[in-house]
């Protein structure tokens, strides 16, 4: 079988990660996108140059149409719901999530909204399979869209092996490299800025902390180097100097904070999946995430839950997520990780496209 992938959004967070890990995992023989980027990441028999942003009307009229059809693929799979509107292959997408459908009101506009719906849409009636993240995700295409449940697979994902615990002298280089006290409680944040991920509501409750100079919040993510609006926040409730943000973080780097961090918090509002969570799980640091969404399923009974809109209950479950960490034991919290690899993701998704 010949399996081509569209590779554009390789390097991007989420969805990058899927298709990193599906391309180690050797699950493609064709990939399109920018040569460079695909070849750091795995082996692929053919490369066909395709670099349109994703979005728009530019990625439908610069499709590689004739260059795919000359290597004849079995299957195209397209990892984001902007499949190619004239493609007459088959076709497996995989949608990982409806939040531009959930939460319009973070979208720059209605047009944005109505192009999000239709390509959706077009992908669930066109695509011959459709794979999802999670159970909840497959929940609410049923309940927004008119699709046979058999034509959807769930498959979920996972945290990659270097998701591992670490010796405290293997990460001491964080101290300096980020300015981070030796002294202070150490609360982790790991995402992009977009608004459904809820970062004012974070430092809102964090700022209601009791002895908040005993904490320190790090924030690690794209693009946070340039981001105004959360440090205007942070002046505004008086917590700046509590507050450190690291920027874009490499993988090493990234694996070593989690470590570092005595918790995890993710107060994100909608996730299709929420693979940060299996990463600070992996990586021995107790997590206290939202009960909205794909979460529940993703942390199971290994993590503290509460409600993203409700910040003073944020406020209290981070706390008593600090105080009972060694209450769940190391054994039941690998049996639970276990349950997803990118193994069993890349076999599944291998069965799919034989089908």
């Amino acid at each position: 079988m010949k399996i081509a992938v569209d590779a554009r959004m390789i390097n991007m967070s989420g969805i990058g990660t899927y298709i990193q890990n599906l391309m180690k995992n050797n699950c493609y023989n064709i990939a399109l996108g920018k040569k460079e980027e695909i070849e750091k990441v795995g082996k692929v028999e053919s490369i066909i140059e395709f670099d349109s942003k994703i979005y728009g009307i530019k990625e439908q009229l610069k499709f590689p149409y004739k260059k795919l059809r000359k290597l004849k693929p079995d299957v195209l799979h397209v990892p984001h719901y902007n499949v190619p509107l004239f493609y007459r292959g088959k076709m497996v997408v995989t949608i990982h999530d409806l939040t531009h459908l959930i939460l319009p009101e973070f979208l720059p506009n209605k047009f944005a909204y109505f192009y999000a719906k239709f390509m959706i849409w077009f992908a669930l009636k066109r695509a011959n399979k459709i794979i999802t993240d999670s159970e909840n995700t497959k929940k609410d295409i049923l309940e927004r869209f008119n699709v046979n449940p058999e034509k959807i697979e769930v498959i979920y994902l996972a945290a990659g092996n270097e998701f591992a615990e670490k010796s405290k002298k293997e990460i001491e280089y964080l101290y300096n490299r980020f300015c981070i006290p030796k002294d202070k409680k150490l609360l982790m944040y790991v995402g992009n800025l977009k608004p459904h991920k809820n970062l004012e509501r974070l430092l809102e409750a964090f700022s209601k902390l009791k002895n908040k100079e005993d904490y320190r919040l790090i924030l690690v993510g794209k693009a946070f180097k340039n981001y105004n609006m959360l440090e205007l926040k942070e002046k505004e409730l008086g917590i700046e100097k509590n507050v450190i943000h690291t920027g874009l973080v490499n993988q090493e780097e990234l694996v070593d904070l989690y470590n570092l961090a005595d918790l995890f918090v993710f107060p994100s509002l909608y996730e299709g999946f929420g693979i940060p969570i299996l990463e600070a799980l992996s990586c021995g640091t107790p997590v206290a995430c939202s009960s909205t969404s794909s979460m529940p399923e993703v942390g199971g009974d290994v993590v503290e839950y509460f409600n993203p809109y409700d910040v003073n209950e944020i406020t209290t479950k981070m706390v008593e997520t600090l105080q009972k960490q060694d209450t769940i034991s190391k054994e039941k919290i690998q049996n639970h990780i276990s349950k997803f690899n990118w193994e069993q993701t890349a076999k599944l998704l291998k069965q799919v496209f034989e089908q």
